[in-house]
């Protein structure tokens, strides 16, 4: 008989859901469009902030498209927030975009689709970014 194969230990918690969230943007005329696919939760929320750090200039709106963003919680909730906060500080605001599913139905229980301007799309946030901008 051959040695029997003792269970390896797992890297993550039972019962913890693995989580993907990819993270992409593009830099336009005095705004940032931070796509977000995937879910951002407790384990990938601070790997978000980071991100929106490194790549958001100063002076610059900024536009979260969700169309492909498939989970969002509270932690994720407070990133977006935080992003928005920093923005104000300096005169500017951050847009979503595309929210739908739980994402969308978050942004409306917490109260967050009126305090953020939340719009259908991204080239509809895109527009209201430049024509604000303009004005």
């Amino acid at each position: 008989m051959g040695a029997s194969r003792q269970p390896q230990p797992s890297p993550r918690p039972a019962g913890m859901p693995i989580t993907r969230l990819t993270l992409s943007h593009q830099h336009l005329p005095g705004l940032i469009l931070v796509a977000l696919a995937g879910e951002i939760d407790r384990t990938t929320s601070v790997r978000l902030a980071g991100y929106v750090d490194r790549v958001r200039r100063i002076g610059d709106h900024v536009v979260f498209d969700l169309t492909e963003l498939t989970f969002l919680d509270s932690s994720g909730l407070h990133v977006l927030l935080g992003c928005a906060h920093t923005c104000a500080a300096e005169g500017r605001q951050v847009h979503l975009a595309g929210a739908r599913g739980s994402p969308a139905r978050l942004l409306a229980i917490t109260g967050v689709d009126g305090y953020l301007p939340v719009h259908a799309g991204v080239d509809q946030a895109i527009t209201t970014v430049l024509t604000k901008d303009r004005g």
